[in-house]
């Protein structure tokens, strides 16, 4: 009898051990599962998530690509007019551009992240999503190495942190290789022309006169206080670029092409003994791989560099 409430004993205790097993380790799984996601966006804002967005927007072009490169394209319900890319973006409904969001319609949609581009999006119709309960995050690369963070930083925030790393590992060595490549090239001017008319360009706080920089030029503008500002026809002149830049704002160019004879360079050509008019060192970059500040700036920084190394055989073979 006695053996018998002995083993009965034990087994209950066994028992009991087991269950209490079990529910520690449901408690640590909810615990984990349970975790606020808390991230700091590009505006200084702290964002608190039960769990990762399964519902996003996306009011920039640049914002979508992100979130394909970090592996949560299939979360995005809608987006801006101006996303193109990858192809699966095409099919997505959309909710405006930059200038107009249609507020009614985001709202029907129900998404638990919109992702806003900074200084590009409306301040009105934002306030009017964040007042109707509507979480914003922030995300607006600034430099080269922003890009990649940014991948991360999504991934993680997205829960597709296995697909995010790698691809912002990627784009970190593509640009790595491009820097060592180009590291000791000799330098070549370049002015960066964003409009014709008002002639505007880049300071050096630009992305993509940090790509330029990347390939070995020198941003002949780089020292201006304002990040696009206006110049005069003269003051090119007086700098004498060896090469000049223009961006298809349509994304229609192939990556690069040399285009001395494109309109955007008609006030180039009345002054034959420009430097870059001289060596027809004139080219038009593909708008969309070069100013979105995405993941495809890896593929407009390798188009530039094509472009100076261009620029610098063709002149040393006239010194010849």
């Amino acid at each position: 009898m006695g053996r018998r409430s002995a083993a009965a004993r034990s087994a209950a205790l066994c028992a009991r051990v087991g269950v209490l097993v079990l529910l520690l380790a449901f408690a640590l799984a909810s615990g984990v599962h349970g975790a606020p996601l808390v991230a700091v966006d590009d505006a200084g804002r702290e964002l608190r998530l039960e769990q990762a967005p399964t519902r996003i927007v996306t009011l920039a072009p640049s914002l979508t690509e992100l979130v394909f490169a970090a592996g949560a394209g299939a979360a995005i319900v809608a987006a801006d007019s101006s996303s193109d890319f990858p192809a699966a973006v095409r099919t997505i409904p959309r909710i405006g551009d930059a200038a107009r969001i249609d507020v009614e319609r985001v709202l029907a949609l129900k998404p638990d992240l919109v992702l806003v581009w900074r200084h590009g999006n409306t301040t009105r119709e934002l306030d009017q999503l964040e007042a109707a309960g509507v979480r914003l995050f922030s995300l607006e690369p600034q430099r080269l190495a922003d890009v990649a963070q940014a991948i991360e930083r999504l991934g993680d925030l997205l829960g597709t942190a296995d697909t995010a790393r790698p691809a912002a590992a990627g784009l970190r060595d593509a640009l790595a290789a491009l820097r060592r490549r180009h590291a000791n090239d000799a330098p070549v001017r370049v002015f960066y022309q964003v409009w014709a008319s008002p002639l505007m360009t880049i300071n050096r706080r630009q992305i993509v006169s940090e790509v330029i920089e990347l390939c070995g030029g020198r941003n002949v503008f780089a020292g201006l206080r304002p990040l696009v500002p206006q110049v005069g026809l003269e003051s090119v002149l007086a700098a004498d670029p060896e090469a000049i830049f223009t961006a298809d704002e349509h994304g229609a160019t192939a990556l690069l092409r040399r285009d001395p004879d494109a309109g955007a360079f008609a006030a180039w050509r009345a002054h034959p003994r420009l430097a870059a008019v001289k060596g027809r060192w004139l080219y038009t970059l593909n708008g969309d791989a070069i100013s979105r500040q995405g993941p495809r700036i890896v593929d407009g920084a390798g188009a530039v560099c094509e472009a100076l190394d261009e620029v610098r055989r063709e002149r040393t073979a006239a010194k010849r």
